[in-house]
């Protein structure tokens, strides 16, 4: 690893477009803005992933992973403990169409590809056989995560920070207008102009992004739908499928059950 934090000896193999670095991360655990020369694959194999580019933050529980083109500047957070695997593949072999960050579903053979090609022993022949299934394996996400855009205005920033810190706020759009110091109307275009979703759809979002880390952790649904806001479970599991097309159930289903256990160390880069 090079003093920048960039993987080094990447390019330079005439076999194996991918290095991956595994991690044990505390929850909290951050790594500061920064920017890869090569693209990334990042995954949480346990736990949720944090990783914002520009004004947008995605969360990614177990069964999605986040594509982030070589020298997009981004930022990785651990929002709850986490197991971190990080594909560093070479500029070159990018998949057609894959420009911008890009959410991927993350299939039991993604999961066991990404866990194979950790492993130090691998051959070339090995691992050039497993990388060419691997770039099979790299489909966008049908529903992609929690990605939540911030609001750039001092007064509907003011009500994004406010329904982050506490999901369950349940206070109208009036009341928060009023919070904001503007109308309801001028508050909804403000959320819609700058994160192309209503103050309504945004709300719902945060919720379940709170819910992720919550469920991460082991906290019973009933539990998590009244800490995000909702009455009753079955409706928090009515959002949380609408925004993410699954239930919490299936997003913390392990992909795979037989991977190397991430390490302290690392294999690659940070972030």
């Amino acid at each position: 690893m090079s003093r920048s934090g960039h993987p080094t000896g990447l390019l330079a193999p005439p076999l194996g477009a991918a290095l991956v670095g595994r991690f044990a991360l505390a929850r909290g655990h951050r790594f500061a803005e920064h920017v890869h020369p090569t693209h990334q694959l990042a995954w949480a194999e346990r736990g949720v992933l944090s990783i914002s580019a520009g004004d947008t933050t995605w969360a990614l529980p177990p069964t999605r992973a986040l594509w982030i083109p070589a020298g997009v500047r981004h930022t990785t957070a651990a929002a709850t403990a986490t197991a971190m695997h990080s594909l560093y593949l070479r500029p070159a072999r990018a998949p057609e169409g894959f420009d911008r960050p890009t959410v991927l579903a993350v299939a039991p053979l993604l999961a066991a590809l990404i866990g194979h090609l950790g492993r130090a022993e691998l051959g070339d022949a090995e691992r050039a056989r497993a990388e060419a299934v691997l770039f099979d394996q790299l489909v966008p996400a049908p529903v992609a995560s929690v990605e939540l855009a911030m609001p750039a205005d001092e007064r509907a920033r003011r009500v994004a920070d406010a329904l982050l810190a506490d999901p369950a706020d349940d206070r109208g759009v009036e009341a928060m207008a009023r919070y904001a110091g503007t109308s309801p109307r001028t508050l909804h275009r403000l959320f819609r102009d700058a994160t192309g979703c209503g103050l309504g759809e945004w709300r719902t979002r945060a919720r379940v992004r709170g819910a992720l880390e919550l469920l991460a952790t082991g906290v019973p649904v009933s539990v998590v739908a009244a800490r995000v806001g909702y009455r009753t479970p079955s409706a928090f599991v009515a959002a949380f499928r609408n925004v993410l097309g699954t239930t919490p159930g299936q997003v913390f289903g392990s992909p795979v059950r037989d991977l190397p256990p991430a390490s302290d160390g690392i294999i690659g880069a940070p972030g």
